[in-house]
């Protein structure tokens, strides 16, 4: 199993953040963890909780601790690697014992943050130093590190697209799907892969919504109107999935995908494209490696739209680490939190982007900034309502099931018209809006 199934980069995790079970474990009083002053007179142990099973495993979480333990010498940091790890933290919160720090789990209402966490201090201090503190502000309050940030995109084999004669970026929809045609017709490989049975790669065409427009506030136009209406966002986005499906450009049997080979094939040039994220970056060229494949084949491209001529990219966080309210080293949990976030290598062993402001983007990430691609962050302070609103519609915009759908109908397994489709989905989210009174 990969880890990724939990971390699909927050752009998974910060999306779920569901209506749902809270726990009963929480407190209503709040609490601080503050910065110590002297590292050298940080006591205890503590137990951190990860879905990151992979690094653990092979040691390299342990690595961190030792650098950690440099600094802080009276301070043991022990790990708790789960797999399942929403299912198995939303059990534990229903006691206080869910480690001294934790990422914290999707199904966590944000404004009930200062029940179960305890704050990292003010917005308005972190958010001059770090990225996203937004995601996870409750009246003023950050109780929330992320420990990198990425965007969706494109992971394409280089080679092979240039192979199909395609050196530039597609810059619309149309343009991007006469290249798929091109590498269909030039080349051997299969043009576009949906990893359709696995299912949550297909959740990460939500994270279009903003590249679009280049609108810092698509969050909140969720919140408030149709996210299918002519020419949105999500529209834009999964007219092209069911295009790319329609038009016989993606793999022939979507049922029988396979998440884990679908790495190496796309290494080694025998799939030329998928929509995922940047934290799959890395495990495409590790993937390449062992294939015997070249790293460097290994591209990274922005969703085909641009505003002025820009190119837009939605950068998010990945899970937020937290300090348990209850824990009783609070010192010694907030500062792992500081170290692993401003000292740690752990956004650069991830190729990932760094929470911190004023680092620089990952090499990976040159490209984008060689095209002058705009990052933007969008506004999350209507979150909390969109993923209401989700709920209560039941269209599941985090899940993969309305995608599966959708693929279903562009490849005639399923009956039904593309337009009727997406303005059933339209209907059910607004009818939602109004039940909700947004």
């Amino acid at each position: 199993m990969n880890h990724r199934r939990t971390i699909v980069g927050t752009l998974l995790a910060a999306a779920l953040m569901a209506a749902g079970c809270t726990g009963s474990g929480g407190t209503s009083k709040g609490a601080d963890a503050k910065a110590p002053d002297d590292p050298s007179k940080v006591t205890g142990t503590i137990t951190v909780l990860t879905p990151r099973t992979d690094i653990v495993q092979d040691g390299t979480m342990q690595k961190y601790a030792d650098e950690f333990k440099k600094t802080y010498p009276k301070v043991t940091v022990k790990f708790d690697a789960i797999t399942d790890y929403e299912a198995e933290v939303k059990i534990r919160m229903n006691t206080e014992n869910y480690g001294d720090v934790l990422m914290i789990p999707a199904v966590i209402k944000k404004n009930d943050y200062p029940k179960f966490f305890a704050s990292l201090g003010t917005a308005a201090e972190r958010g001059k130093k770090y990225r996203f503190t937004d995601f996870t502000t409750v009246d003023g309050k950050v109780y929330g590190q992320t420990t990198n940030g990425g965007m969706p995109g494109f992971l394409y084999n280089k080679r092979v697209w240039r192979e199909a004669g395609i050196t530039d970026w597609p810059t619309t929809p149309d343009e991007f799907l006469t290249a798929l045609k091109a590498i269909k017709s030039r080349t051997d490989a299969i043009p576009y892969y949906t990893n359709f049975k696995a299912g949550w790669p297909l959740t990460s065409w939500t994270y279009v919504n903003g590249s679009v427009h280049c609108d810092t506030q698509a969050t909140a136009k969720m919140a408030e109107g149709n996210p299918w209406a002519e020419g949105a966002d999500l529209r834009v986005a999964d007219r092209l999935l069911y295009d790319i499906v329609d038009q016989g450009l993606a793999e022939k049997d979507p049922t029988t995908t396979n998440w884990e080979e679908s790495k190496p094939r796309l290494a080694k040039g025998e799939i030329a494209t998928q929509w995922l994220g940047t934290w799959a970056i890395i495990q495409f060229q590790q993937a390449a490696e062992k294939a015997g494949a070249d790293p460097d084949d290994i591209g990274f491209m922005p969703f085909p739209a641009q505003v002025d001529g820009t190119f837009c990219a939605v950068v998010a966080p990945d899970y937020n680490q937290a300090v348990n309210v209850h824990s009783p080293h609070k010192e010694a949990a907030r500062a792992w939190i500081d170290w692993f976030t401003d000292k740690s290598t752990y956004a650069d062993d991830n190729l990932a982007m760094s929470p911190l402001k004023d680092a620089p983007l990952p090499e990976v990430l040159k490209p984008y900034e060689d095209a002058g691609v705009k990052l933007i962050e969008v506004d999350d302070s209507k979150g909390g309502l969109v993923k209401e609103i989700d709920n209560a519609s039941e269209v599941g915009i985090y899940g993969p099931e309305y995608r599966q759908d959708l693929v279903d109908i562009a490849r005639g397994a399923k009956d039904g018209d593309l337009g009727d489709f997406l303005d059933g989905l339209g209907e059910r989210w607004t009818e939602a809006e109004k039940s909700l009174g947004s």
